[in-house]
This record gives C-alpha cells, sequence and structure tokens, in this order.
C-alpha cells in the first residue's frame, strides 16, 4: 500500500504540472512556439526594386518594369514560408541568383513536409512616355526650346529662303510627323513662311506637338551667335565682340575648326571665306572673323584659343547628368540614415522606384524633396517639364558613358593587372580588360586642379570596407571618371572620390560616402551613405 501510495502522488503531481503548463499555453500572450511545416508560400516579390504583385490564389506574380531595362539577368528579392526555393533544378537565393524573364519563370517552394507550390512570375517592360524635341537647327542656326511652352524659335540669316529648310533634330519620341509627313532629322525639308508643328509619338503613343517659329535676321543683323571649338564652347562677348575658347593642354592650335551660328549673311577670315565645320584657321594668335548683314555692314569678332595646362585626357562632358549627385534608370532606394547633397533622378521608373527616402510631393507635383536629401528629387512621371528634362539627362548619362568607354590613346593598359591598391596614379587615360579593386590600403590620385583621370574598366569595380580614395595636389572629384561595364560596389565606410558611369547597380554598403556623382544605366541602392555632389 506505501507503494501504491507514493505513485499516487507521483501522478497526482504530474497531472497538476501537465495542467498548469497547458494553462500557460493557453494565455493570450503566448507565441507559438511550432511552425506549419506544410507552409510554402511567397510572401514578397521584387525585381530592381519593382514590387511584384502576388497572386496568391493563382500562384502568379507581376512585375513591370521600366522600359529599356534588360530582363535576361534580373536577380530577385523575395521572403518566403518554405524551406527552399527553386527554378528548374537550379536553387534560388533571395538578391543573389539572376534568372531569364524573357519569358515567365517558375518558382517552386517547397515546404518542410515536402510539399511545394509554384509560382509563374511574369516580367513586362513598360512603354516609354519620352516624346520631346531635345535639339534643334535649321541651317546651322540653332533654335532655342521652352519646353513648358512647347515653342522653338529660331532665327536665321537675313535673305534666307525658308520655303524649303532642312531641320536637325533629335527626339526622344519613336517618330515625329509634320502634320501626315513623317520627318527624318537632316533629310525633310518644310515650308517655315508660316508656323510649322512637329508632333512627336511616344512608345506609349502618347504624343506632344512643338510649334517651330522661324524668323529672317533684320537687314543688319551680324552676329556670332554661338562659337565651338572642339565641342568647347565659347565665351561670347558682345559688347567687347571678343570670344575666348579654353581648349586642353596639348591641343595643336594650327589648324583647328569652329562651329559657329550667325545672324550675318558671310563670315570670313581675311579674305577667306567660312562654313561652320569645315573652315580650319591657325589660333596660334587670334584670329578675326568679320560678319556682313544684308545691308553690307559688318562687325568683327576676336577669337582667342587659350590652351590649357592641365594634364590628362579631355575631360568626359556630363550634359544634363551633371546636374544630379545620382541619377539613374530604373531605382534609387535606400536604408539606415543616408544624407546626400545634390538632386536625385530616375528615368524612365516613375517615382514609386524612388523608396526608402519618404517623398514629399512638391506643389508644383514637377518634383519631390526628401528630410535625408538636400536638394530635389526627380522622376518621369512628374509633371511637365521634368519628364523631357530626365529623359535628356539619362541620354546625356549614356552619351558621356560611351564617350568615356571610346576613348583611345591609353596611357596606362592593365597596371598592376586590375589591383590598384596602394598606388599613386598620376592623370591620364586608364584601361583594364578585367575589373579593378582597391582594398583597405586605398589609392591615392595625385595632380592638379585642372587634370583629369578616366577609368576604362570593362568588369567591376569593387572597392573594399573602409578603402580611401585620396587626392593630393588639388586634383577635384569632378575630373575624375570611373567608367564601369559591370556595376561599381563600395564597401563599408568607403571613402570614394570621382564621377562613377556604371553600365549596371552602383552599390553602397553601410557607412560608405562619395564625393562624386553615381550615374547607373540600371539602379543605385544606399545604405546609411553620404553622398555629396562635387563642386564645379
Amino acid at each position: 500500500m506505501k507503494r501504491f501510495k507514493g505513485y499516487s502522488k507521483i501522478w497526482f503531481l504530474g497531472l497538476l504540472l501537465v495542467t498548469f503548463l497547458a494553462g500557460c499555453g493557453g494565455s493570450d500572450n503566448s507565441a507559438p512556439i511550432a511552425t506549419d511545416s506544410s507552409a510554402k508560400a511567397l510572401t514578397a516579390y521584387s525585381l530592381n526594386g519593382a514590387s511584384g504583385i502576388i497572386d496568391e490564389s493563382a500562384k502568379t506574380i507581376a512585375v513591370t518594369l521600366p522600359k529599356g531595362t534588360d530582363v535576361t539577368a534580373l536577380v530577385a528579392t523575395y521572403s518566403t514560408t518554405g524551406s527552399s526555393v527553386a527554378v528548374g533544378a537550379a536553387p534560388q537565393t533571395s538578391a543573389v541568383t539572376a534568372n531569364d524573364f524573357t519569358a515567365d519563370v517558375d518558382y517552386t517552394v517547397t515546404a518542410v513536409d515536402s510539399s511545394s507550390a509554384t509560382y509563374a512570375v511574369t516580367v513586362t517592360v513598360a512603354l516609354d512616355s519620352a516624346r520631346a524635341i531635345t535639339a534643334y537647327s535649321l541651317g546651322g542656326s540653332t533654335g532655342i526650346i521652352d519646353e513648358a511652352a512647347k515653342t522653338i524659335s529660331v532665327t536665321v540669316p537675313n535673305g534666307t529662303d525658308v520655303t524649303t529648310l532642312i531641320a536637325t533634330y533629335t527626339a526622344t519620341g519613336d517618330f515625329v510627323d509634320v502634320g501626315a509627313v513623317p520627318q527624318t532629322s537632316a533629310v525633310t525639308a518644310n515650308d517655315f513662311t508660316a508656323d510649322v508643328d512637329y508632333t512627336v509619338t511616344a512608345a506609349d503613343d502618347s504624343m506632344a506637338t512643338y510649334t517651330v517659329t522661324v524668323t529672317a535676321a533684320p537687314a543688319d543683323g551680324k552676329a556670332i551667335t554661338t562659337f565651338s571649338i572642339n565641342g568647347v564652347a565659347g565665351t561670347i562677348d558682345e559688347g567687347g565682340h571678343t570670344i575666348s575658347v579654353t581648349l586642353r593642354s596639348g591641343t595643336v592650335v594650327t589648324a583647328l575648326v569652329a562651329k559657329f551660328t550667325t545672324t550675318g549673311t558671310t563670315v570670313e577670315v581675311g579674305a577667306t571665306p567660312q562654313t561652320s565645320t569645315i573652315s580650319a584657321n591657325d589660333f596660334t594668335a587670334p584670329v578675326d572673323y568679320r560678319v556682313t548683314a544684308a545691308d553690307s555692314t559688318t562687325a568683327t569678332y576676336t577669337v582667342t584659343v587659350i590652351v590649357s595646362s592641365a594634364k590628362g585626357p579631355d575631360p568626359v562632358n556630363l550634359g544634363t547628368a551633371g546636374n544630379f549627385v545620382i541619377l539613374a534608370k530604373s531605382a534609387v532606394s535606400t536604408t539606415g540614415t543616408t544624407a546626400v547633397v545634390g538632386d536625385i533622378g530616375v528615368s524612365p521608373a516613375a517615382a514609386s522606384y524612388i523608396t526608402g527616402f519618404s517623398l514629399i510631393a512638391d506643389s508644383t507635383n514637377a518634383f519631390s524633396t526628401s528630410s535625408l536629401v538636400t536638394g530635389r528629387i526627380y522622376a518621369a512621371d512628374y509633371a511637365t517639364p521634368t519628364p523631357a528634362n530626365m529623359t535628356t539627362a539619362i541620354s546625356d548619362m549614356e552619351i558621356a558613358f560611351t564617350d568615356a568607354a571610346g576613348r583611345s590613346n591609353t596611357d596606362f593598359t592593365e597596371l598592376h593587372a586590375g589591383d590598384i591598391s596602394g598606388q599613386t596614379l598620376v592623370p591620364g587615360l586608364y584601361k583594364w580588360g578585367t575589373g579593378v579593386l582597391i582594398t583597405s590600403a586605398g589609392v591615392t590620385l595625385a595632380g592638379g586642379a585642372d587634370d583629369v583621370w578616366i577609368f576604362q574598366i570593362a568588369q567591376d569595380l569593387t572597392v573594399n570596407n573602409s578603402a580611401i580614395v585620396t587626392l593630393l595636389g588639388g586634383a577635384q572629384s569632378k575630373n575624375i571618371f570611373w567608367q564601369v561595364s559591370g556595376q561599381a560596389t563600395l564597401g563599408t565606410a568607403a571613402d570614394f572620390k570621382g564621377i562613377l558611369l556604371s553600365q549596371t547597380l552602383i552599390s553602397f554598403n553601410t557607412g560608405a560616402k562619395m564625393t562624386g556623382r553615381a550615374l547607373a544605366q540600371t539602379a543605385v541602392t544606399l545604405d546609411a551613405t553620404a553622398m555629396t555632389q562635387p563642386t564645379q
């Protein structure tokens, strides 16, 4: 009996313990201690910063990306309740694995209990609404474009026959018409006796119409209105009738060809008639350009060419892309406490692809602001004139990339096999057929305030954690161009200088900082990044 009673006490105490634990498990504040072994959902999905629309019942995901996005190697970021995800036989890792989305891609999510669910991901590339005329000229006379009013005014020399003028222009639309007549730049002639309306049609079939007004200069018109040599614009002092042009160090000035526009009927140097973009002159000494008006009066402009003492190649002309500290085609995102000084822009992506900045729309809806940005933020879907301006900026960025990539007369090729860590680099044109690495040893660029560096990098640029790009001798960030055909990655606490022209992603890890510009043909991602535009 004693033994039986002892077991009874033990049994009774056990029962009390089980009852107590059951009561605790039923508390409203308790958390589950087990997961559903059959869970196999994709709960979030995005590509290039664009969130996918998940239809859970149909097991489909739809993602719309900006026009021009290359869908052949996109990396998805996703979250899942399953234990693994695969595409075909290829295991997937969020934010790492790339896939070709030319056709639908099936993601198979496998649960802990080995059951599975398949999601079909469809990627659609949006049509572009860009429909701007960004440059326009008639017979060498440059048009003045008022984007807001959609007007273009051109002043041609007195006596010009305006009945069959051929326009040279650039447009962001798919095609351009005058009435029912298709237009081709530098080919199609029109009668400008009255105003002519150019209709630009975008890829999405939206349209914009520009009214071109041509005015003949007065009989006494004899001004040089624009003047440039080797793509460098001259500074015109109309009061003093002087023009100055500063060219790069090493430029041979004995046979330079000028590009100019004038309100006069003829231009001569001495007794030699001048034709814009054709006639060469020796600028060892100042050259006098004599402009004759229709009434035979004349004006003489004295042109002085100054050769800079700067070393290295000519700088890369960023055009309007140089108005932005960050410019991207598909997305700009940030996490952490980022601080940006300068303007941010995306196009053809919409403002929804700018994430992490808590955008505050301006009353004009032409731009937005953010507590993280000392400057303005622009996107392709903001109000006029932003869409056209952004299209121009993106085009200028791509032109700048092509310019930097195409430079020849290389000073240094495959230097240090791409590892420039710990080196001191002088001004010049550098070329690598590989990637370039900068470790924590950093790199130093030593040169003067006007000296230029161009780095042509065929693959990735990798800047390791805590790496510093140091400038000596007055070297300036605005004159340093990193042309990267792969992606550029700046490590944690890295300190970078220069203009980054990347064909793909520019990624800043936590605490990285940069003085320069991040211009990417895909996306820019920031993480507690300090980004400051260079001093002009």
